[in-house]
């Protein structure tokens, strides 16, 4: 294909990807006020959110175009995951005749494993993320009784969620170094003082919770997951038969092992005579110089 090809068809690809979208969208502002009630439920199971009513405390409202604003942001959100499918093949699509066949069977691994860590991450920090806001609050002097803002709410609900759910793609980018030959499982091992470190260090700096519990989650899951990334390298490291080469295992004042089995030689191939060299044909003699031209004339 031609550039004004390639041109074309990433056009028509977003296109497509477009109207999944806004069809997704759709879907969203219909799912929108379930959506807000599942993303309230942390803050009704503050202590001290349920009235006597048995109803759960309103959100604070500081403009009329609060609500309607955050619908449209949760109806975004639920678009991008409802039409996920379909932008997601559409980038495929577009990607994928690139690519050797080896190179999209891993693509397909590792889609595969991303989508459940993702969602494994996005579970954890929604169910809790309700004992940060408990501590914020508590620790804070206006109480657990407080009315909070809804969009802000559901701000630090929603980046909680997208963090840790980013944040388990980590042992990905290991495994893909592992999988590729960049470093082995050794190599990852040995930097474990450094993941460690920076891992405390992402999650003190990323974390919307600035109480130590949201931090010490993401910090303790991303090691828990560095050591888990680290113990399959070691078993794909076992199957390749890494480390097992010819001088593994010998100490570094031991003779490496030599083959000095002789080898026979094979007697030469027969030479051929030479063919005679014809005789040189007889050489013209040079015109002299008065008859030719020199290079001034």
């Amino acid at each position: 294909m031609s550039l004004i090809e390639h041109f074309r068809e990433l056009r028509t690809r977003l296109f497509r990807a477009s109207l999944a979208i806004v069809a997704g969208l759709i879907v969203g502002f219909v799912l929108s006020r379930p959506a807000f009630d599942l993303l309230k439920e942390p803050y009704c199971n503050l202590p001290g959110a349920i009235d006597a009513s048995g109803e759960c405390h309103k959100f604070l409202l500081l403009s009329p175009a609060d609500g309607f604003i955050l619908r449209l942001k949760l109806a975004l959100w639920i678009g991008l995951i409802v039409g996920a499918p379909v932008w997601l093949y559409q980038l495929w699509a577009f990607i994928a005749p690139g690519l050797h066949r080896h190179e999209r069977k891993w693509a397909y691994v590792f889609v595969a494993i991303a989508a459940p860590l993702f969602a494994g991450g996005a579970v954890l920090a929604y169910l809790v993320v309700d004992k940060g806001l408990t501590f914020l609050l508590e620790s804070g002097v206006t109480g657990t009784d407080s009315q909070l803002e809804v969009t802000r709410y559901i701000s630090f609900v929603t980046n909680m969620i997208l963090l840790f759910g980013v944040a388990f793609e980590f042992p990905l980018i290991l495994l893909m170094l592992n999988f590729t030959g960049v470093a082995s499982a050794r190599r990852l091992l040995s930097w474990w003082r450094v993941v460690i470190f920076v891992s405390f260090a992402f999650a003190a700096i990323a974390t919307p919770d600035p109480g130590p519990f949201g931090m010490t989650l993401l910090a303790a899951s991303l090691c828990l997951l560095y050591f888990v990334a680290v113990g399959v390298a070691f078993l794909n490291d076992k199957r390749r038969g890494r480390g097992k080469e010819i001088y593994a295992g010998i100490d570094d004042d031991e003779v490496s092992p030599l083959d000095l089995t002789p080898e026979p030689v094979e007697a030469g191939q027969r030479v051929e005579a030479a063919s005679p060299i014809d005789a040189p044909e007889p050489i013209t003699a040079p015109t002299p110089i008065e008859r030719r031209y020199d290079d001034m004339t």
